[in-house]
This record gives structure tokens, C-alpha cells and sequence, in this order.
């Protein structure tokens, strides 16, 4: 399995809350953690999972606004993108 580098490459000029929130930082990222425990698959199929549930709250969820949930729902339909083009 390769990581994948600069998940936030092509989604412009995004707040860390969208490409890197803090609560999600240790010394590896979370979703590349979970890639090494659950497998590719699995987390396709939570991306695929998580960029429908932001775009289907958007702009619902308190202390969140429309547009932060899209580019979050963009992150991961980019995630998602870089895995289907790796081997």
C-alpha cells in the first residue's frame, strides 16, 4: 500500500479544517491508518460514504457552513479519485 501524498493537490486554497483538521492529526492521518487496518476497499467505500453524507447535510449540521461541507465532500471524492488511480 502507497500513501497517498497532498490529498489536498487541485481543491484550491482550503482551511485546515477541511484537508487536515487537528483532531484527526497524530503521526500518521487517520484515513491512512484506517487504509492499513480495514484495507483499500473498506475506505473507498467510507469516502464514497462520507462525500454523499456532506453533501447531503450541507449546510445543516450547526457550526458548519454549506460550503465547508462540499469542500469536505470534495476531499474525500478526491481521496477517493487518488485510490482508483493507484494500482
Amino acid at each position: 500500500m502507497e500513501y497517498i501524498e497532498d490529498t489536498d493537490t487541485n481543491v484550491g486554497n482550503r482551511s485546515d479544517n477541511v484537508n487536515h483538521p487537528e483532531h484527526y492529526q497524530g503521526r500518521r492521518e487517520c484515513i491512512d491508518i484506517m487504509r492499513v487496518m480495514f484495507g483499500d476497499e473498506a475506505v473507498k467505500d467510507f469516502c464514497k460514504c462520507n462525500a454523499f453524507k456532506y453533501r447531503f447535510r450541507a449546510g445543516k449540521k450547526e457550526g458548519n457552513s454549506a460550503e465547508q461541507d462540499i469542500q469536505k465532500a470534495e476531499w474525500y471524492e478526491e481521496y477517493l479519485f487518488k485510490m482508483e488511480d493507484k494500482p
